[in-house]
């Protein structure tokens, strides 16, 4: 008894045909616009965070070496071409008793499929208080 070739069951499979193949190109297409949103925006964020990571280790150095602000902040808008921060980007070092607080904030715009996404940075570091010079 060989059913694989029977009439009646080709009938009844004749309505799922592509389904499978319809739900898999759905399922491809979610993936690549995922994929590609993710392509866009790790980047960003991964400059960001070296960027704050740098940021820290500015101030700590300008409180350890008696540096004044302006040189933090020289130092932050030198090397902020390297990081994607914008030209236009709000540098404030604060410096009280010997210790150094830098915030920077910033808006970087991240082109999606059809839409623009605003990176926003606003991060405020200060420098640990067993390099600040009394």
């Amino acid at each position: 008894m060989n059913r694989s070739c029977d009439a009646s069951t080709a009938l009844r499979r004749h309505g799922e045909r592509g389904e499978a193949r319809a739900k898999f190109l759905i399922t491809l297409s979610i993936m690549a616009i995922i994929a590609y949103i993710g392509y866009q925006y790790v980047p960003v964020a991964f400059q960001s965070y070296q960027y704050r990571d740098l940021m820290q280790q500015s101030v700590d150095k300008g409180a350890a070496m008696g540096k004044p602000s302006e040189w933090v902040k020289e130092q932050l808008v030198k090397s902020g071409g390297e990081y994607g921060v914008p030209a236009n980007a709000n540098i404030s070092i604060a410096q009280s008793e010997g210790a150094m607080e830098a915030r920077v904030t910033f808006k970087r715009p991240i082109e999606m499929l059809v839409y623009t996404y605003d990176y926003e940075f606003d991060k405020t570091v200060k420098s640990s208080s067993m390099w600040s010079i009394k």
